[in-house]
Order: structure tokens, then sequence, then C-alpha cells
């Protein structure tokens, strides 16, 4: 059975983090979904075609992973894929105290999905979207938080 990883996210918009913990985790998986979430609460910056476009372009040389989007509860969506672990990244305690608690969630939910965490490089830990969203709202220099890929 091929080991296939979802890894959900609103990528609004997709930073060097985001990207340090999918390419450590290629290896661990035979397939990574990066899944692209929508809610119609939430007001986006970025569209979500462009978010996927940027994605698509930053992992186009990796053939293991793939880009899809989706909306609603992430583990009704990671049991229509077929996908065994969800795969999240790691900043900081607070992000571990929140992941926990969702993955614990998930967990009774549907106790066959495994949560898998990796801690962010330390030189990306302080990155995070929503920075990157207040940089470029204020006119600031967001290019060296995010792939080269990201050129709104």
């Amino acid at each position: 059975m091929s080991r296939i990883a979802l890894f959900p996210g609103s990528f609004d918009p997709i930073t060097l983090g985001h990207v340090d913990i999918i390419e450590r985790a290629v290896p661990l998986f035979d397939e990574i979904k990066i899944a692209v979430g929508t809610n119609s609460a939430k007001n986006y910056l970025f569209s979500l075609e462009q978010r996927v476009q940027w994605i698509e372009q930053t992992f186009a040389h990796e053939s293991k992973i793939s880009v899809i989007t989706y909306e609603g509860l992430t583990v009704d969506f990671a049991r229509e894929q077929g996908v065994q672990f969800l795969l999240r990244g790691l900043r900081n305690p607070a992000d571990f105290e929140f992941e926990k608690a969702i993955a614990q969630a998930n967990r009774e939910m549907v106790p066959n999905l495994e949560t898998v965490f990796l801690l962010t490089s330390a030189r990306y830990a302080y990155i995070s979207s929503s920075i990157v969203r207040e940089v470029y709202n204020h006119g600031g220099d967001f290019q060296k938080f995010v792939p080269a890929t990201v050129q709104p």
C-alpha cells in the first residue's frame, strides 16, 4: 500500500516554511497531495487559482507532489482521497498546542488517519502567511519569505 500524505492549508501565499516542510516530507511518502482549502467565511488576499498556480510552479520538478483544492472538513476530504496521513508543520509551541487538538479531534472522527508533524527548520520558523500578507499589504519586501514563483 502506498504512503500518501495530504498537506492541507490555505497557502495564502505559500511560504518558504511550507516549502521546507514539503521538501523534507518527500522522502517519507510515496505521494504528497497539497490540498488548498477554501472557506467562504475567510477573506483571502490571493485567489484560489493564483495560490494553486504558485504551488504547482514551485513543485513542478517533483513528480510525487500534486496540488488539489477542497472545501469542508479536512478529514472528510482525506477519506475521499484515500490518504493515510495528514502532514502538518510546526513552527513553535503555540502551533503544537493548536495542531495537537486538531489531530486528536481528527483521530476521533477518522481513527485510521494519522497526523505526522514536522518541525519547520529554524531559519523559516518565524515565517507565516499572515506575516507575508502584512508585509505585502504595506508595500514591504515580502520576496525573502516566499518561493521565487510567488510573483503577484
